[in-house]
């Protein structure tokens, strides 16, 4: 198994973290009922992904695994990605203003749910939240999904600060190997949908040693 490096995105890295990111939702059931037509999906997320990247960067941080071969050793501030300038700020705003985003009608309750308990945990106390893991199908199973989540954990680990996720069941088994703990659920049935009647999501945290 590959030691992947791990390293930080830019803008330019859009359109690759919008086919990965896509491609690997689309194994989720559920997510295949909310979010129809996948290439179509994938060319909207496109024009999203550079507004995503650049908002809130003071607080917000990206990383991708790559080639061993290829990357250098950089450490997580390097996950803050690149300023931009205002001119291209306002260009990414509109052109993810420009992109279909509803999802399937009648669906986005699902998510509401899981919504209040994501902001009731994380009002008890700071957590570094770990969001959007994906990881292409094409490559599962290389140890990739590990490798981000390691590298959450050792940053994590020096800033003294519990980790929190809300993960779907193709991950669970990455967070509960890295010793994360599981502290609720919320399971909902989504075969009125036409899906296959169970739609998860797992709250885990990750306790740093005091």
């Amino acid at each position: 198994m590959a030691a992947w490096k791990i390293r930080g995105c830019t803008v330019a890295d859009a359109p690759a973290i919008a086919r990965n990111n896509m491609s690997a939702f689309w194994e989720d059931p559920t997510w295949i009922l909310l979010w129809p037509e996948h290439d179509f999906l994938i060319e909207q997320a496109t024009k999203r992904y550079p507004r995503g990247l650049t908002r809130d960067r003071a607080v917000n941080r990206h990383q991708k695994a790559v080639d061993p071969v290829t990357a250098g050793n950089l450490l997580w501030p390097e996950a803050q990605v690149p300023a931009v300038s205002v001119e291209e700020e306002e260009e990414f705003r509109n052109l993810a203003e420009s992109a279909w985003w509803e999802g399937r009608s009648g669906m986005s309750g699902l998510d509401d749910k899981n919504e209040v308990v994501m902001d009731r945990i994380m009002a008890e106390r700071g957590y570094i939240k770990l969001d959007y893991l994906a990881v292409h199908p094409d490559n599962k199973g290389k140890g990739m999904g590990t490798a981000l989540v390691e590298s959450g954990i050792q940053y994590a680990e020096n800033a003294r600060l519990p980790i929190f996720a809300m993960a779907f069941k193709a991950g669970q088994g990455i967070y509960r190997r890295l010793a994360f703990k599981e502290v609720e659920r919320v399971i909902q049935d989504d075969s009125q949908f036409g899906g296959k009647g169970e739609y998860g999501a797992y709250f885990v945290v990750y306790d740093v040693a005091k």
